[in-house]
């Protein structure tokens, strides 16, 4: 099982990737009023199937042919649920896909959110072809980064670029906001 969130969200967005997206965002959003954690990763990819997408949940199923099973969607609901939360998919067949997990943010067996600057600077680095909108919003405090506002001010220095790619890592970096902890950073 996956010990962080943030690597079913590398699990996701490398899935969407893989799907031909050429937008991913990732939403990370935090209500302590509420008690929530909300993950949304949303691309604009191939899109599945609705037999797909009800088979989609199984770990037996995956339309990879490297290896049998797929359990990153399975170990993310399953996290989701765990912790006093809830976890769909929506789909359309060219138009893209959803994921939706949900958390209460104190619940025992939440996982920890992890090392997410870290999964968003790798799919950036790794996926230069693929735009990222990364939000993180702390209750009234957002975070934005989008990969296509980047391209325009770079105007066409690519984002895998050594300095460029240190700059994204410490931008990432530098604007954190702790979720387990509790504090802003």
């Amino acid at each position: 099982m996956m010990t962080e969130i943030s690597l079913n969200i590398l699990d996701v967005a490398e899935n969407s990737t893989r799907a031909g997206a050429s937008v991913v965002e990732i939403s990370v959003l935090v209500d302590t009023r509420a008690d929530r954690l909300t993950i949304i990763i949303k691309d604009d990819g191939c899109g599945i199937t609705e037999e797909q997408l009800t088979q989609v949940e199984d770990p037996f199923y995956t339309t990879r042919t490297t290896r049998k099973v797929g359990l990153g969607v399975p170990f993310f609901k399953m996290a989701a649920l765990s912790a006093d939360g809830d976890f769909r998919i929506n789909s359309k067949v060219g138009e893209g896909t959803v994921v939706r997990a949900e958390f209460r943010l104190n619940h025992i067996d939440r996982m920890p959110l992890g090392d997410i600057s870290g999964t968003i600077y790798t799919l950036i680095h790794f996926h230069p072809e693929t735009d990222f909108c990364y939000t993180y919003r702390y209750d009234d405090r957002e975070f934005v980064l989008d990969t296509r506002q980047m391209k325009e001010i770079l105007g066409g220095i690519p984002l895998d670029t050594p300095e460029v790619a240190e700059y994204i890592k410490e931008y990432l970096t530098e604007n954190k906001m702790d979720v387990d902890g509790g504090a802003i950073i």
